[in-house]
């Protein structure tokens, strides 16, 4: 789809195979991107942000390689822009804004303004729009704001180290209703995340019981990806057999090469606050099975309990970011009246209409005499 601009020698179009290499340059050498976080992968795809931005660029039109869309800005001569997006839930109603980069002789708040609405105009299925930045960005943010973006929430980025990892996995772990996740949990799963989320991000975030699960043919790609990259993706939930819910949920992706940290994901039951530190315990312990590296780990400002446990440890804040949002709706095109509305009242019933006039009964001779 292309987007009429204010300047006429900028067009806005879908990215083609010829566009690969100056994306990849505007990516790479691009700076304060949109910060990648647990906080809006999907359920089950933290091994997804182990990928750049340039490694997500999906030239098929029916997104064969990676539910990722990128749109670039074409001036004359090159490629002066380029924005990426992608979807964060089963239903495609709630998206997020991957990456926005342009080039150093264009204007961020101009570009970057004409490539975020080109994105909120032409995918009608998205209802509402995320991104996560950097605190520090403030001309980041200014832009985003800009366009209609309010906070939503706040986030704080962790490290843990990896002489804090071995302390932590000598510590005696009780989970004894620890159980590995398959899609007959989804439903478990989605109350918990349910709960242990805010309305107003739940709203926005739009989860479902689908998102928590996973399709045959995803499930064997991934259990192929796994055996010859150099990441391998553990998950698991805590069970609470007399309710008969879950209260504790844990993914951890594990970087076997040591080329990255690895990457954890926390989600525990607000009642059962006391599972933080049983669940890093537990983490610290997988990661000793692979290359010692550092553990990263977020928190929200609406998580107090995490983030207090993770000041006791001393874990080390690495960042913070501002995650914001905004609601779009669009407009429905109208149609031409159907053909059945342009009949008269008349020829529509003149099936029910009687054949002749109707005679008399005795009960109508009954109501005139009276």
């Amino acid at each position: 789809m292309i987007s009429a601009q204010t300047k006429p020698d900028v067009v806005i179009r879908a990215i083609q195979y010829r566009d690969i290499e100056a994306v990849n340059t505007l990516l790479t050498e691009a700076e304060h991107l949109p910060w990648i976080s647990t906080l809006l992968s999907r359920p089950g795809k933290t091994q997804d942000l182990f990928q750049r931005p340039e490694q997500l660029v999906n030239v098929f039109p029916l997104g064969l390689q990676s539910p990722a869309q990128t749109f670039v800005a074409q001036g004359l001569k090159s490629i002066l822009g380029v924005i990426q997006v992608m979807p964060c839930n089963q239903a495609r109603t709630t998206w997020k804004v991957n990456a926005l980069a342009v080039a150093e002789s264009q204007s961020l708040i101009d570009l970057g303004s004409e490539l975020l609405q080109h994105c909120l105009r032409s995918l009608y299925e998205a209802h509402t729009w995320l991104v996560e930045l950097d605190v520090n960005y403030s001309q980041r943010i200014g832009l985003y704001r800009q366009n209609g973006f309010q906070p939503l929430a706040h986030a704080t980025h962790w490290s843990l180290r990896t002489d804090q990892l071995q302390q932590l996995a000598q510590k005696p772990v009780a989970l004894p209703n620890l159980i590995s996740i398959n899609n007959a949990d989804s439903a478990l799963l989605y109350q918990l995340d349910t709960v242990a989320m805010p309305p107003f991000v739940r709203q926005v975030l739009d989860r479902r019981v689908q998102d928590f699960t996973q399709d045959l043919l995803s499930g064997l790609w991934e259990k192929l990806q796994q055996t010859w990259s150099s990441q391998k993706n553990l998950r698991g939930y805590i069970f609470e057999p007399q309710r008969k819910v879950a209260i504790g949920h844990f993914e951890l992706c594990l970087c076997r090469d040591g080329s990255v940290p690895h990457i954890g994901q926390m989600t525990v039951h607000p009642a059962y606050t006391w599972l933080y530190p049983e669940l890093l315990s537990h983490m610290a312990g997988l990661t000793q099975t692979v290359d010692p590296m550092p553990l990263h780990l977020t928190s929200t400002d609406y998580q107090s309990e995490r983030e207090d446990y993770l000041g006791q440890i001393e874990a080390e804040r690495v960042g913070h970011s501002i995650m914001m949002s905004r609601s779009v709706w669009h407009k429905l095109r109208e149609t031409r009246w159907n053909a059945l509305e342009t009949l008269p009242l008349a020829e529509v019933l003149q099936g029910l209409q009687p054949k002749q006039t109707p005679i008399p009964g005795r009960m109508k001779e009954t109501w005139i005499r009276q």
